[in-house]
């Protein structure tokens, strides 16, 4: 529109019309086309009459506008890649643990005069494998874990490592909190076993969930372990010992030994729990355990556990369950029946043997043995 067009614009036009004519002798050389489109740059900056330092200076600071914004971008691109390696190291290691990498280079171990430990582990976990895909065992842990994850920000607790369907959690380290240890551990136990009376499987319907926890307070020795992928590990008895209490407890049980119960009690908090007795720990011997049953001023809605003859009735039926609760979804998969068989067979092998939570199908009696 040349009615609105200014002059500067009017002579734009002209030249690019005149570098297209037809005929090349008409056309501008590059030397008038640089003369006019330097006029016409020189009127839009107002700068007819500059001199070469003026227009020296001028691009100068073009130049270092350019730069200071490039700058400002690569600078907030490495803000941004930064903050993402921060977020992921305090995702694999302790917020003390990586300020101190990222200061001195390097942690020192450190012994811990008094920590809690927990373990907890689901029961039946390589039968609910055997009846479930690949991605279904790792949608299930994914589900499972990102709850306990949940539960595990709102107490003082550390989450040191997931191996399968195990589940390690500590108190007490990198950072002392005193006696607090087993008391964020004890209410953190209640708040899983609690999740899990109300968790269901998405892919195996009405097939339940359970899980055996194990607790023990004690010195321990920590530190980071590798380059390549360094991870805070945990050294010591008090590991070992926890472990142990997670494999000889019961399912929807928190199997707690008298050092964490005489923590508790030295804190004042009314925690409620019931003595079992005599428990054999391999390595150790009979050791006094109880199980936490609660907290006198909280009310937990824990899930009912299984008396010892109906765990032991109910883990023998458990491939039927499961079987029953794929066909009553009408779910129909390539080696089905060769799965169904296969279970036959690995459970009448174990019928021959002793069966694989033999160990957990136990009466009242007071003594418990691996």
């Amino acid at each position: 529109n040349f009615d609105r067009a200014s002059e500067r614009e009017r002579e734009l036009y002209l030249l690019i019309k005149n570098c297209w004519d037809e005929d090349p002798e008409r056309r501008p050389d590059f030397k008038k086309i640089e003369m006019t489109l330097g006029k016409i740059f020189s009127n839009l900056h107002n700068q007819a009459t500059e001199t070469y330092m003026d227009n020296l200076i001028r691009r100068l600071q073009m130049y270092s506008r350019t730069l200071e914004r490039l700058v400002e971008e690569r600078t907030a691109l490495y803000k941004a890649e930064r903050d993402r390696a921060d977020r992921l190291n305090f995702m694999l290691l302790p917020g003390p643990v990586v300020r101190s990498l990222k200061e001195t280079g390097r942690v020192e171990p450190e012994l811990f005069e008094e920590v809690t430990v927990y373990f907890s582990d689901i029961v039946g976990f390589t039968t609910l494998c055997h009846y479930s895909t690949p991605m279904e065992v790792v949608d299930m842990l994914n589900d499972i874990y990102k709850n306990f994850d949940s539960i595990l920000d709102h107490h003082d607790v550390y989450k040191v490592e997931t191996i399968g369907d195990a589940y390690m959690v500590a108190s007490g380290l990198p950072s002392r909190n005193g006696d607090m240890h087993a008391v964020d551990i004890a209410h953190m136990a209640l708040d899983i076993l609690e999740f899990v009376g109300t968790f269901e499987l998405q892919h195996l319907p009405g097939i339940p969930l359970w899980i055996r926890i194990g607790v023990h307070s004690g010195p321990c020795a920590a530190g980071v372990v590798g380059n390549k992928m360094p991870r805070y590990c945990l050294f010591g008895d008090t590991v070992n010992t926890a472990s142990r209490m997670e494999s000889t407890g019961l399912p929807l049980r928190i199997h707690v030994t008298q050092s964490t119960i005489n923590i508790l009690k030295r804190t004042g908090c009314k925690f409620e729990y019931e003595k079992r007795g005599e428990t054999y720990l391999k390595g150790k011997g009979k050791e006094i355990t109880y199980w936490l049953t609660g907290v006198t001023e909280a009310k937990y809605n824990l899930p009912t556990p299984p008396t010892a003859e109906n765990f032991q009735r109910l883990q023998q039926d458990l491939a039927e369950m499961i079987v029953y609760s794929l066909q009553k979804r009408g779910r129909e998969y390539d080696g089905f029946e060769k799965r169904k068989t296969l279970s036959t067979k690995v459970r009448r092998r174990e019928t021959d043997t002793l069966p694989e939570y033999f160990h957990l199908a136990v009466t009242d009696n007071p003594d418990t043995h691996l």
